[in-house]
């Protein structure tokens, strides 16, 4: 029978790819808590609605890309594609703004698009999510931003561009609108891509964000969006400005940069890096002040951002790994019994290492030892039984010394 292998797309993390992305997990949850953000676990599977309505019916997301299928009850469901709709669903669904005037939330977990895998984007992919819920003040967008970078630094990323925009709001977004369908009717559709034609009708603004080389020759003169912010989006994008400035947070400003989901407005940026090829974004978010209200809830503002983990530990420097403390090496299959009792001991004293299940040679124990790098190696041999007293090898002098099986942790120090 021929075995069954993972699907295109999948990937298993073995470590240490799996210990990168738990470092990330843990250092998240220490900056974005010093922030005074809690955690908040969603379903990966919901009702395709939430997607629909939250991310935007003409997204690449939703036209082409997401895992969607009809359940045993005949209700259209879908495997998360990005994290935010889902925040926003379980937000209202549970009233938070009546038990905080502020949420501050983060996920972490995995999401599922159905797009060709490339290096750093897989089929199944992993996020970090932060979203903060009811200010409306352009503080709230700078301390998330200043604290995204604080999270990337931490864990090790260098040489990264903070590229921002601002995307108007309702009153002043229609202009620019009117604006770009004028400047877009005018273009040669013969000489962009099909997803651009037909964005051109349904969501002109997507045209900007197209990647394909043709089409970004042909907008390069489009209009600028920042040239038609009303007064009040141009205050709160200038606070913004100033606040990152006075952190000391080196950026750049990309009037082109729209993102690729239909809820943002105002502050909207990216981070992107020059070392993982043309798909360069690690990290980005922004405004989206009426996506609450989008998918049934009260008119709260909003503002939040999404980290792709595997594009993230492409990034990330190679980590010293922890060495364990001890292996215990049993010579007599009597002491099979005391050499686990020993290795529980050990870790109650609070260190790491490893126990042998099987009595073997002496020459094959110290090998297993060196494998897993231990400092000491804990010999358990006949004599030692006999004496209540352990053999403590030093993995990296070969000093060896017999102690007492008493006080063994002692001897760690």
């Amino acid at each position: 029978m021929s075995s069954i292998n993972k699907m295109k797309g999948f990937a298993d993390l073995f470590s240490p790819q799996s210990d990168a992305f738990t470092y990330m997990e843990n250092t998240a949850r220490r900056v974005f808590g010093s922030c005074g953000y809690a955690e908040l676990r969603t379903p990966i599977l919901e009702r395709t609605e939430i997607f629909a309505r939250g991310i935007g019916d003409e997204t690449d997301v939703v036209q082409k890309e997401m895992y969607t299928f009809m359940d045993k009850g005949d209700r259209s469901v879908t495997m998360r594609p990005e994290a935010t709709a889902g925040v926003m669903r379980a937000y209202i669904e549970d009233a938070r703004h009546t038990k905080e005037s502020i949420s501050k939330l983060f996920t972490t977990g995995p999401m599922f698009r159905y797009e060709r895998p490339q290096k750093g984007r897989m089929r199944q992919f992993h996020q970090i999510n932060c979203e903060c819920l009811g200010p409306e003040e352009p503080y709230a967008d700078a301390e998330l931003i200043l604290m995204l970078m604080r999270f990337l630094g931490e864990i090790g990323l260098n040489g990264l561009i903070l590229e921002l925009n601002s995307l108007g709001c309702r009153q002043c977004r229609p202009l620019y609108h009117k604006a770009l369908k004028e400047f877009l009717a005018g273009l040669d559709k013969s000489a962009l891509c099909p997803d651009c034609v037909r964005r051109m009708e349904t969501n002109p603004l997507r045209v900007l964000d197209c990647k394909v080389p043709g089409c970004r020759e042909q907008i390069e003169h489009a209009p600028d969006i920042l040239a038609y912010n009303c007064e009040a989006c141009r205050e709160h994008f200038s606070v913004v400005l100033r606040i990152l400035e006075k952190a000391g947070a080196p950026f750049r400003i990309n009037p082109r940069l729209v993102r690729g989901l239909d809820y943002y407005n105002r502050t909207t940026f990216e981070v992107v890096s020059t070392d993982i090829g043309a798909q360069g974004s690690v990290a980005g978010g922004g405004r989206y002040d009426g996506l609450v209200k989008a998918l049934g809830g009260p008119d709260i503002p909003g503002v939040g951002f999404a980290c792709g983990m595997e594009r993230l530990a492409l990034l990330m420097p190679e980590r010293e790994i922890a060495r364990p403390d001890f292996y215990v090496a049993v010579l007599d299959g009597a002491g099979l019994d005391e050499a686990l009792l020993i290795g529980e001991e050990l870790r109650a004293a609070g260190l790491t290492g490893e126990v042998s299940f099987a009595a073997k040679s002496a020459k094959s124990q110290f090998r297993q030892a060196g494998k897993i790098n231990a400092r000491m190696c804990v010999v358990l041999g006949t004599d030692e039984l006999a004496g209540n007293t352990v053999v403590l090898k030093n993995m990296d002098t070969g000093e060896q010394r017999n102690v007492p099986r008493a006080g063994l942790a002692s001897c760690f120090s």
